[in-house]
């Protein structure tokens, strides 16, 4: 069984705004990396239309800079999950829906993905927070302090203790954090 690790970037005050990071080619590597080793990725609706509209015009320009277009490239050739409620078509090659009950149906795309699954989107993480289903966390914080948009798991029922796995600190002074669910 794979794990189900949630990853995103986030301002020093936690806030998710994709326009406040400092975005380069070490940010970009790390990304890929991270997917590369996963089985699969898994989105909500609004972060994959987010994603849709953007990176497959980015794996297919030669102009790109060179680590947009490999983590483009890589994106387009993984296997990409959707949960959806008010959407059925998904015309990005590899894209799936999530069909039934959320625990049910990520719980056996863990089962069956043994390389992992890596999801990207806040409002899902928070869903499958609740759920219990999240194993590794890897949140990326910038030097920023943005002071408006929507924060991580806002409005958790409870706390969630974390044990921290592992560090990474990038030219830009962006943070890599590592952290694991705590056992028990």
């Amino acid at each position: 069984m794979g794990l189900l690790t949630f990853g995103l970037n986030v301002t020093l005050d936690g806030c998710i705004d994709h326009t406040q990071g400092i975005v380069d080619d070490e940010l970009h590597d790390y990304w890929r990396l991270l997917m590369e080793q996963s089985g699969a990725m898994l989105f909500g609706r609004n972060t994959y239309e987010l994603m849709e509209g953007a990176w497959p015009a980015v794996a297919r320009d030669e102009k790109a800079p060179r680590a947009m277009r490999e983590w483009a490239q890589s994106l387009e050739a993984k296997a990409k999950y959707v949960v959806s409620g008010s959407r059925s078509d998904f015309p990005w090659q590899n894209t799936i829906k999530v069909e039934g009950d959320l625990r049910e149906a990520i719980s056996a795309l863990k089962a069956k993905t043994e390389r992992g699954v890596l999801v990207g989107a806040p409002k899902l993480a928070a869903s499958l927070e609740e759920l219990g289903l999240i194993d590794e966390y890897r949140i990326v914080v910038h030097p920023v302090i943005s002071g408006r948009g929507p924060t991580l798991f806002h409005g958790l029922s409870s706390p969630r203790h974390l044990e921290l796995l592992s560090t990474q600190r990038f030219k830009s002074g962006v943070q890599a954090l590592h952290f694991r669910r705590k056992a028990g």
